[in-house]
């Protein structure tokens, strides 16, 4: 019997931190919306780490985690070599 093998052709991560501003715009939702998600877990795509004693938080959402979870990718090495 034959083994198939089945050849993917995955995006060019780089670990770039996508903005929160960005995510909510290609999946439809508020910015705010995306930072509670994150915060409480309910997106697996982010971290929220909170920034000293105050309430702010600073956000890593890398593209390969954002991309697995939502299916969106911006490839921006293309638009800088554009430029």
């Amino acid at each position: 019997m034959m083994e198939k093998k089945v050849y993917i052709d995955l995006p060019p991560f780089t670990g770039r931190n996508v903005p929160i501003k960005e995510i909510a715009q290609a999946i439809g939702k508020d910015p705010h919306y995306i930072r509670l998600a994150i915060q409480q877990g309910i997106f697996k795509f982010g971290v929220a780490m909170k920034v000293g004693n105050s309430n702010e938080f600073s956000y890593y959402c890398p593209d390969r985690k954002v991309w697995e979870e939502t299916g969106y990718f911006r490839d921006v090495r293309k638009e800088k070599a554009q430029a």
